[in-house]
């Protein structure tokens, strides 16, 4: 099942893709796909639905909105592809680099990313996100983890490079700028979908940037997720990216960053695309 908001910004509604090029509305039913709807069993009462009886739209009629709306917690996993680890200068970490970033970054899939004021080191990432369906705190073991996930979909990890390295070494700083966490364009339940080899990229003007397969996390998905319930609840609703492979714009000699004007797109097999063009603030 693929879950997705149809809608202008803050007017979005809860829908389900029903076809490559169809949806349907379920927000009579479920409200919006948040912590709350979550939490209240707002997917098994979708799926014990018949969605056939229910109006079709164009998906094409409508702006794709943040597949959950207003997440509370958005979690970073940081040099979490051994090739970006090393194009970053570092080492792979012995356990996994854990940040946040504003949850306000999250903004549709085909939203504008906004360059910061006076930014020379806008970056990008390609980062397959986890969507929490069901709270999690102390896990057990990663085996644990398969319970507490919703679904997947894709992030665009925008990052100011200099407010993130070069300000004292707080990443957050760099991460946590307006627009800079486009997702999309749904979500893709956990039970459609197995993400432990999928190819995900990343061209910037229909340029190659990113093009990598999530078998090159050094920890996986399931271990992430335990690894985290460990220090922070988790709630439903909660989003996870990943880590991004090497080639980011930092990566290149000389660097490559993005400064507006750019369109940037960014896939994950099995899940679609999303596209974004880059603005000045």
């Amino acid at each position: 099942m693929k879950l997705a908001r149809l809608g202008e910004f803050e007017k979005e509604r809860a829908a389900v893709i029903v076809s490559d090029t169809e949806a349907v509305f379920v927000d009579d039913v479920v409200g919006d796909w948040n912590r709350t709807s979550l939490e209240a069993g707002a997917v098994a009462k979708v799926a014990a639905m018949d969605l056939s009886s229910r109006p079709r739209v164009a998906i094409s009629d409508y702006r794709l909105g943040s597949p959950v709306a207003r997440p509370t917690k958005v979690i970073c996993v940081g040099l979490n592809y051994a090739q970006h680890a090393l194009e970053s200068g570092m080492n792979p970490p012995a356990e996994p680099v854990i940040f946040m970033k504003a949850p306000d970054t999250v903004v549709g899939g085909f939203d504008d990313i906004i360059v910061p004021p006076g930014s020379e080191k806008t970056d990008y990432e390609v980062e397959l996100c986890v969507v929490i369906g069901k709270n999690a705190l102390y896990l057990k073991s990663p085996e644990d983890a398969k319970d507490h996930i919703l679904g997947y979909t894709i992030s665009q990890d925008v990052s100011e490079r200099h407010w993130q390295i070069e300000r004292s070494g707080q990443w957050v700083k760099g991460k946590s700028f307006p627009s800079f966490n486009p997702m999309g364009p749904w979500i893709v339940t956990a039970d459609s979908l197995n993400p432990h080899d999928l190819r995900l990229w990343c061209t910037i003007d229909g340029q190659s940037r990113q093009d990598s397969r999530t078998s090159d996390l050094i920890f996986g998905i399931d271990h992430c997720i335990w690894y985290i319930s460990q220090f922070m609840e988790l709630k439903a609703g909660d989003i996870i990216n990943t880590g991004t492979p090497q080639g980011v714009g930092m990566g290149f000699k000389p660097e490559k960053y993005i400064h507006g004007g750019e369109i940037v797109e960014t896939g994950i097999e099995g899940i679609g695309t999303i596209r974004s063009a880059v603005r000045k603030a």
